[in-house]
């Protein structure tokens, strides 16, 4: 068939829209991107999100190197402009800043490929995780170990002794993404604003909820809640909760609820929250986890609100053919926030699952799994929670001992 003018203009336009916005004959374009770290090689894998599959393909130059040694926590600017990768650095020193830590910045350029800007030093010591506060302009660090104050140097050089931890505020530049420290205005030394804000005894993991920032304790078990104002944390009135959890692997949020997992309770906790203050949900707010699956390590409530998905470790020894490592799926009920398991959960991903994300487009659902240094893709049906694997194959390779993984839409 020949084709006039207008027809040969009309099909060179729609292949340059096609170029243009990344699609091709079996693919639906890009919807994302998914950045893995990986502790083996401190690296970052990098992949492009097909809309149509889910499949992901690797990005040009990845992996990235993580510019430090042993990254534990990577977090996206709303936007998607920035990267921020924390490196723990090398073998856990709590004696001097020199061990290595760092957070390092890294601004998304075309088609996911990072590009290092600079590094900056936590003023706790071992960095546990890193969370944007609601407006996406402060980078907040924590540190399980807050620093002590020497009185003779006027420094503070060493961990403090009480063993609490400590949260790194830090100032994003909207248009560079580079940091700059925030001062605790509300305690001082010699008249000088401390550079950070203590927290409770050892933390391992925390999470913006409103105007409120809930850091779990792994010493008491315990959530101290700080309310954010402006530039600020403010420990709250509440005062520090105890959930009377085992365990706590996990915490996560949504608008309406926390969420905690007990990995060795195996029990999923949900929890309502007004000025700080977490109020169990009916029944208790304790929910046995599927007997298929335990040692919760993290929870998702997806985009409607109507899911709750659980990151499960292993599983009993007692149930043979049991896949190792699972998702429990969960309906929320609207009425009584009680879970209900979705038939046919749990679903198998790869050894030693660590996070696990939602696509921007709401179709997909990734997670990162340390052992076998895989990413595992499922498709959501959105009717009813139900995971399947991809159309394409469900297992990606990433990057050595992969850790934390982040999903973000196009670039902004």
């Amino acid at each position: 068939m020949k084709l006039g003018f207008f027809g040969r203009m009309g099909m060179a336009l729609f292949a340059s829209l096609v170029l243009g916005l990344g699609m091709t004959a079996c693919g639906g374009g890009t919807v994302g991107y998914i950045w893995v770290l990986g502790q083996q090689f401190n690296q970052i894998g990098a992949f492009k999100v097909d809309d149509y599959t889910g499949n992901l393909t690797q990005v040009v130059g990845s992996p990235f190197v993580s510019n430090g040694t042993n990254p534990v926590s990577i977090v996206i600017k709303p936007g998607g402009r920035y990267i921020y990768v924390i490196n723990q650095g090398s073998g856990g020193s709590t004696s001097t800043s020199g061990s290595g830590a760092s957070i390092a910045v890294y601004a998304v350029g075309g088609d996911g490929v990072l590009t290092f800007q600079e590094s900056y030093a936590p003023q706790g010591y071992i960095p546990m995780w890193a969370q944007f506060d609601p407006t996406g302009t402060l980078l907040y660090v924590l540190t399980k170990y807050s620093p002590g104050y020497n009185a003779s140097s006027g420094l503070w050089t060493a961990p403090n002794t009480d063993g609490n931890g400590a949260i790194t505020v830090f100032q994003s530049d909207p248009s560079t993404g580079r940091l700059s420290l925030v001062t605790n205005s509300q305690t001082q030394k010699n008249g000088v604003n401390t550079p950070f804000f203590e927290v409770g005894a050892a933390p391992i993991m925390m999470k913006a909820a409103g105007s409120c920032l809930f850091t779990v304790n792994s010493a008491n078990q315990s959530i101290t809640p700080l309310a954010i104002s402006g530039n600020q944390l403010t420990f709250t009135t509440t005062g520090t909760f105890f959930p009377g959890t085992t365990n706590i692997s996990s915490i996560n949020s949504n608008a309406n609820f926390v969420v905690l997992t007990d990995a060795t309770a195996n029990n999923i906790l949900m929890y309502t929250f007004s000025g700080c203050n977490l109020t169990a949900t009916d029944g208790g707010g304790i929910t046995s986890n599927a007997a298929q699956g335990t040692n919760p390590v993290w929870s998702l409530i997806d985009s409607t609100g109507k899911y709750m998905y659980v990151l499960n470790s292993s599983s009993p020894t007692s149930l043979p053919g049991t896949p190792f490592s699972t998702i429990s799926a969960y309906t929320i009920n609207q009425t009584n926030t009680q879970l209900q398991q979705i038939s046919g959960a749990p679903y198998t991903v790869g050894s030693g699952p660590v996070c696990m994300v939602e696509d921007s487009s709401n179709q997909y659902m990734y997670v990162s799994n340390h052992n076998d240094g895989t990413v595992t893709g499922k498709v959501i049906d959105p009717a009813t929670g139900i995971l399947s694997n991809l159309s394409r194959g469900a297992t990606f390779p990433a990057v050595g001992q992969a850790e934390c993984l982040v999903l973000s839409g196009n670039v902004e």
